[in-house]
């Protein structure tokens, strides 16, 4: 997400992370410091036959408490990612993808063809909503795709993240992933994180010095405010993604691959105001348009939100000795729930296991979150887990706690 409309911030302080943690997994007892371990890009393992998946909600057969602990010599990570190749939770699904990108698809058609018999009627309206929520699963099989969960050919994974995203969406892959990647690298850093930079939000309180007039009216109110500023998160995609591909000053994307975005961004364009334009008046397609962006960016900015906003944030002096299970894990947080939780969230709710393991399939995250669970419980590190509201508490009540010197200032 682009990090002036949805952050993902940390508590002001220690204490404020503390208080606002819920339902952390502590172990009774945690294993002595021996290593530290970096992990290479994963590649998975060979598929197991199927009866060794773990079915869903299967809590994992108990494990030895591995020899690895931050700062000394051995791997936190490694005996996790042992045990998550051997259930083969890497192995992409193809299918599973296929399946519902044809569905998306069909309703994306469907939503089509209703314009054209409905024509230049209010009516057509009713139909802004579902498209935004067609709109945000094609974002999720872009974002999927850009992790190479889809599949390991990274062509075919490229051309499906191209179409979902520069063609269907009019959002740019390669702003997108560079932006991302750096985020996934580096989560909730100060520093390094886009996520977390200081814009129309602010997400230390650090950040707020010498903010005034608008800006500091915005961070005074941006808990109050930052709903309302996700309905532009659809809109701001699209600008984003716009000035990298066709701004001389982004020297990060090479000429062909600009050209080749570019093309596919103005077809969008150019497609989607076709279809608007010859279906409805200019009245009609201006409302249209406007519902189906403001609905698209609210269900995106409800989808990242409660990642990572009122976690531990990182900095080179206290992020010194984690590691890349601790850098994951402590930074993010899960929402529980069931298969509408999964569906709506995009599979984003399981946010600590897709941090721990990008290129995992989507579903095979809730497997692998018992096995995460009780890896870290092992070694006594926080797993923090709570309810979709609650986590909205937890992000907006950071956000108003960051803004806080600005109040006590007016």
């Amino acid at each position: 997400m682009p990090r002036d409309l949805v952050p993902r911030g940390a508590p002001a302080s220690a204490a404020a992370a503390a208080a606002r943690r819920p339902e952390t997994v502590m172990p009774r007892t945690a294993p002595a410091p021996t290593a530290e371990f970096v992990p290479a890009p994963v590649e998975p393992a060979p598929a197991p036959s199927p009866e060794t998946a773990l079915p869903a909600g299967a809590v994992p057969a108990a494990q030895p408490a591995p020899a690895a602990v931050r700062g000394g010599r051995g791997s936190e990570f490694a005996p996790l990612l042992r045990m998550v190749r051997e259930q083969g939770l890497l192995e992409r699904r193809a299918g599973w993808y296929a399946r519902g990108i044809t569905v998306n698809l069909l309703i994306l058609a469907g939503i089509t063809v209703g314009l054209v018999l409905l024509g230049p009627s209010w009516w057509s309206l009713l139909l802004a909503p579902p498209l935004a929520l067609v709109s945000a699963r094609m974002a999720f099989v872009a974002h999927d795709a850009g992790h190479g969960q889809i599949t390991a050919d990274r062509r075919t994974g490229r051309l499906v993240q191209l179409v979902h995203a520069n063609l269907l969406l009019g959002m740019s892959q390669e702003w997108w992933n560079d932006k991302h990647n750096r985020h996934h690298a580096n989560p909730n850093h100060i520093d390094k994180d886009p996520d977390v930079a200081a814009d129309i939000l602010v997400f230390a309180q650090h950040q707020t010095a010498g903010r005034s007039g608008l800006r500091g009216w915005l961070t005074r109110h941006q808990a109050w405010l930052f709903f309302p500023l996700t309905t532009l998160e659809g809109i701001a995609l699209k600008v984003y993604g716009f000035q990298a591909v066709f701004s001389r000053k982004d020297n990060r994307m090479s000429g062909r691959r600009r050209i080749r975005e570019g093309l596919l961004l103005v077809t969008h364009v150019v497609g989607y105001l076709a279809l608007l334009l010859t279906t409805l008046t200019v009245a009609q397609a201006i409302v249209f348009a406007l519902i189906h962006q403001m609905l698209l960016g609210l269900h995106l900015g409800m989808s990242f939100a409660p990642n990572h906003k009122g976690m531990e944030m990182s900095d080179p002096e206290r992020s010194a000795d984690w590691g890349h299970l601790r850098r994951q894990v402590l930074t993010s947080r899960n929402i529980r729930g069931g298969a509408v939780t999964d569906w709506f969230l995009g599979g984003l709710n399981y946010q600590i296991e897709h941090h721990l393991f990008p290129s995992m399939p989507r579903p095979h995250l809730r497997l692998a979150q018992p096995l995460v669970r009780a890896h870290c419980a092992r070694l006594g590190v926080p797993y923090t887990e709570t309810g979709l509201i609650d986590s909205y508490r937890q992000a907006l009540g950071h956000l108003h706690e960051v803004g806080e010197p600005l109040r006590v200032g007016a």
